[in-house]
């Protein structure tokens, strides 16, 4: 017969003194994964005088605490006592229950006990003062006997692991990885031997002992202000008014500001949606599409850090795990907002006192690349650019309508270069205001509006290089008796007539031949315009990333890096064999363990080991928020454009990456100052 198997969690601040009192109630979960294997996770330990105050309550008091606990955990086990621990040694190896040593529990003490996932099991541990673990622990318990099902066992598998109780702020465990994105992308269909061994009965029920081991705070907490004496002092009730009224002050201005923010905002949304009918609203929306994306996100997070700040309840935060992840969700927002302004101050702040030496150089920056770069390559390109033979009549044709179109945009910009100061003073007040993203993004509208023509004559080229590039091969296939069966999508053979031969042959020759011209100013404009779209994209990239990147993770894990833990791990201080007596030291590997036999003739050993947790690195905590950005983007990029660049289509300047979206609110001005309000109120009452 298999041996039975017990683990017991024991909080590490309970062995760091001495116990006060004789006898000691133990709280906590009994999870029972197999008749032979059982979990006890020890919360936290109560008095037997203290417990027996409230006797008549206690029933109540357990189900109050339990209904505040995690639902997965409830599901599983229920908070129960779970046994007792003596400070004294008693004799070992009763034979009867009636006599082995424990205190009959009185009342409702048992009632509760048996009510509750606890019926059948209960456990015995002694306090030896004399042993010692480590150099903070100052004892350490062991296990007498265990009842279970009914039975009495001495002797079985004992593995007692003392682990440091989570607190919210401090550390927690976890025993899944904190990148849920790279879970989703991984393949479903998984090799037959995993099936076989989700298939096996598990020995140990890892999730829910680490759920209730971070829910043991908690628990402690809400059962101590259960039973807890109901005090109140007049002067600390007093500061308490006192406070609460300028809080209820503070949370007013807060709403009644927030609400003034969401009239202006909605009355901008309504004023736009009116005039979306007309042509002028469609040409800016165009034009200043990446800027109306961003504004959009600006004014969706303005509008919504209440609903962030909204308490999640006592349920959700019960267990430290969920608590952690929902705090840093709940501050994601308002900390890449914060850094969004911090950065476009300082953008802003240095733009606008640079404001006249940025607008010189931008101007000189644009003339250059007009008359050194744009007019010099169309009259380079209208010779014979690295001694080619170009068509010359085409060549002039291109080229005069590319310097016209030159010429034409160059004096609009003269014209407008000497209101450009204004705009730079506008882009750095913008920068000051709403953050960094928003002139990033303003700087990618005016680059696209800065190069229309270049970007008009590529369009221009590409549609004249793209159709003779279609002829050619429409053309080629005639002469292979070919032809394209666009409802297959497939080359069918087709029998052509001599006169169609003719005519093609006719089409086929100066077609070839004037596509070298074609071809050069294709090439031109191309390198162009994808210098300008690259820009475009990395600006975009950026933007995306400063939205993107975890500030809040990232000031955490410099701070206090046991907030992120990813995995667990046990460091095994020592093995004792054979029951409460002769300690082993597992650094000494030549000394053999000495085990011996219960009443059931069964080998009992006890590991005492330590609870450690992983911790993710700085790259695991972004990397995942990054690929979510990109999402192979690039890699999708990267093979349009190349598409593009051989077949004449338009090269994207614009890779679509993820933003964080939010669907625009809208509710009645008296909700939205009530939601502020009670938002601002909730973290005080917190």
């Amino acid at each position: 017969m298999m041996g039975r198997r017990c683990r017991v969690w024991w909080p590490k601040q309970l062995s760091l003194r001495k116990p006060s009192s004789s006898s000691n109630f133990l709280l906590g979960w009994f999870v029972s994964s197999s008749p032979s294997s059982l979990d006890v996770v020890v919360a936290f330990a109560y008095t037997e005088f203290a417990l027996s105050g409230f006797q008549s309550s206690l029933q109540g008091i357990l189900r109050d605490t339990n209904g505040r606990m995690p639902v997965l955990l409830q599901d599983k086990s229920m908070l129960c006592v779970v046994g007792q621990i003596f400070k004294d040694l008693i004799e070992e190896d009763q034979p009867h229950s009636s006599s082995c040593g424990c205190h009959e529990l009185s009342g409702s003490v048992e009632q509760c006990r048996d009510n509750f996932e606890g019926n059948g099991y209960l456990i015995q541990m002694l306090c030896d003062p004399k042993e010692q673990v480590g150099k903070d622990i100052t004892w350490i318990p062991k296990l007498h006997h265990v009842h279970w099902n009914g039975k009495i066992v001495y002797r079985c598998d004992v593995h007692l692991i003392l682990y440091e109780t989570p607190t919210y702020g401090a550390h927690h465990f976890s025993l899944h990885p904190w990148n849920l994105f790279e879970q989703a992308s991984a393949p479903m269909r998984k090799p037959k031997w995993v099936d076989e061994l989700h298939q096996k009965h598990q020995l140990l029920d890892l999730d829910t002992v680490i759920l209730a081991i971070n829910s043991s705070a908690t628990a402690e907490i809400v059962f101590e202000r259960s039973t807890g004496p109901m005090t109140s002092f007049v002067c600390f009730s007093t500061v308490y008014m006192f406070l609460g009224f300028i809080w209820q002050l503070f949370a007013i201005s807060m709403a009644s500001l927030s609400a003034l923010f969401y009239v202006i905002l909605q009355f901008l949304y309504r004023l736009l949606n009116f005039a979306s009918d007309s042509s002028i609203y469609l040409i800016l929306v165009k034009v200043f599409s990446s800027s109306r994306i961003n504004i959009r996100i600006r004014g969706s997070q303005i509008l919504y850090w209440p609903i962030f700040l909204q308490d999640n309840g006592m349920r959700l935060l019960s267990s430290v795990e969920y608590a952690e992840k929902a705090a840093l969700h709940k501050h994601s927002m308002w900390s890449s907002l914060a850094v969004d302004v911090l950065l476009g101050n300082l953008f802003g702040l240095v733009l606008l006192y640079h404001a006249e030496s940025a607008c010189i150089w931008i101007l000189k920056f644009s003339s250059n690349i007009t008359n050194e770069l744009l007019r010099s390559g169309c009259v380079w390109l209208m010779g014979v650019p690295a001694g080619f033979k170009l068509n010359n009549e085409l060549a002039e044709v291109l080229g005069m309508i590319s310097l016209t179109a030159i010429q034409i945009w160059s004096t609009i910009w003269i014209f407008l270069g000497s209101h450009f100061l204004y705009f730079i003073r506008g882009l750095a007040i913008s920068g000051i205001i709403f953050g960094v993203t928003i002139p990033a993004a303003l700087i990618i509208d005016l680059i696209a509006l800065a190069t229309l023509h270049v970007s008009t004559l590529h369009w221009l080229i590409s549609l004249l290089y793209s159709t003779q590039i279609q002829a050619l091969a429409a053309l080629w296939r005639l002469f292979r008796g070919r032809k394209w069966n666009p409802l297959r999508q497939r080359l069918d053979s087709y029998d052509y007539t001599v006169k169609q031969h003719i005519v093609g042959s006719l089409l086929f020759t100066p077609l070839l031949l004037l596509l070298p011209t074609t071809s050069v100013f294709y090439i031109f404009f191309t390198i162009m315009n994808t210098t300008i779209s690259l820009m475009c994209i990395l600006i975009e990239v950026t933007i995306s990333f400063i939205h993107a990147t975890p500030y809040i993770k990232i000031f955490l894990w410099l701070v206090r890096l046991r907030r992120f833990p990813s995995g667990i791990w046990f460091e095994m201080v020592s093995v004792w064999s054979g029951g409460v007596d002769s300690p082993r030291d597992i650094t000494s590997p030549s000394e053999k363990l000495r085990t011996e036999k219960d009443l059931t003739g069964e080998k009992s050993s006890v590991v005492v080991s330590f609870l450690h947790s992983n911790f993710l690195t700085v790259g695991k905590i972004i990397m995942p928020h990054y690929k979510k950005v990109l999402s192979g983007k690039p890699r999708t990029l990267v093979a349009t454009a190349a598409y593009g660049v051989l077949t004449g289509r338009r090269i994207p300047s614009t890779i679509g990456t993820d933003l964080p979206i939010f669907p625009w609110m809208l509710i009645s001005y008296k909700e939205y100052w009530r939601l502020c309000r009670d938002s601002v109120l909730a973290y005080y009452r917190a």
